[in-house]
């Protein structure tokens, strides 16, 4: 494929790139060109003078703006036509009914020029193989033999004209080489617009990954901050667990008081034996909590 000269599409350049592409080589610039087209353009108001330059047809032929070029780059069928009589060759267009119905294989011709809408291309065999070599790809496109006559009724009906180049064309590196050896290709060349936009794509897509990147790495300290926290909730909810816990056991001993005194039996005096319970009753909350109070300790140590 690297022998294969493509010239990728410039601004309006188009009918430049398709007589490059054709020739295989720099043969034509826009100044050459724009050359041709002058040449075309003074030929047509020589004839239009013969009618009388007082005419209102001439007149109104010098107010129109040329038909060969445009200040953005487009050249006629004229131009390119005036250009390949430069190396003896002709076109001759395809879809005519007359070169129809000649039921000539679209395989045993050279070469062919497509337009459609001012967008010229080329598609020409090298060697024993053809390709798409339009200024809008990003590089040649194979195309097979079966596959030939497909894509030319494809172009066809999407309104495409297209021309057979007839002629001997010049020698190429490309023919030569390809003559010899086959190519193949394993993905097809996207246009150039679309690799734009899957370069745009990626790009986009490289910034969003980026941007998320920086936003995990900014929240870093956030999280940990959020995990301090979840700790500090944690021991703050065992905390308030023993508070419960400690308030629970005390209601349970007061009313364990209340029911012993309520158990004292009647029939028995009130004397100084009951102090002695109280008393009882009180150490044995303080050793009870003392005991409670260094379990606890040690847990939270």
């Amino acid at each position: 494929m690297e022998s294969i000269f493509h010239e990728k599409q410039e601004g309006s350049l188009c009918a430049q790139h398709c007589l490059n592409n054709l020739l295989q080589g720099e043969y034509f610039s826009p100044v050459e060109l724009s050359s041709i087209a002058h040449q075309l353009d003074e030929e047509e108001r020589m004839r239009m003078a013969e009618g009388g330059v007082t005419s209102e047809d001439y007149r109104t032929f010098l107010q129109q703006p040329s038909g060969n070029m445009d200040d953005s780059g487009f050249f006629s069928i004229q131009v390119i036509s005036n250009a390949l009589k430069v190396w003896g060759l002709e076109l001759i267009l395809f879809n005519s009914p007359e070169y129809q119905r000649l039921r000539i294989n679209p395989i045993n011709e050279r070469s062919f020029i497509c337009n459609y809408k001012e967008h010229w291309f080329t598609v020409r065999k090298l060697g024993k193989q053809w390709f798409n070599l339009n200024s809008l790809l990003t590089g040649p496109e194979l195309i097979s033999d079966t596959y030939l006559a497909l894509f030319l009724a494809q172009l066809q009906q999407e309104g495409y004209s297209i021309f057979v180049v007839k002629g001997d064309l010049p020698d190429c590196e490309a023919d030569q080489l390809l003559q010899m050896v086959r190519v193949q290709q394993m993905q097809r060349p996207k246009l150039i617009g679309e690799e734009l936009a899957q370069l745009k794509e990626q790009r986009v897509h490289k910034t969003d990954l980026e941007r998320v990147f920086g936003a995990n790495e900014g929240s870093g300290m956030a999280d940990q901050d959020e995990e301090d926290l979840r700790r500090a909730l944690a021991l703050s909810r065992q905390e308030m667990d023993m508070e419960d816990e400690e308030a629970d056991l005390r209601r349970a001993i007061q009313l364990s008081m209340q029911g012993s005194s309520r158990n004292i039996s009647p029939d028995v005096p009130q004397t100084s034996g009951t102090n002695l319970t109280s008393e009882e009753l009180r150490k044995r909350r303080e050793a009870y909590f003392e005991n409670h109070n260094s379990e606890v300790y040690k847990g939270k140590f």
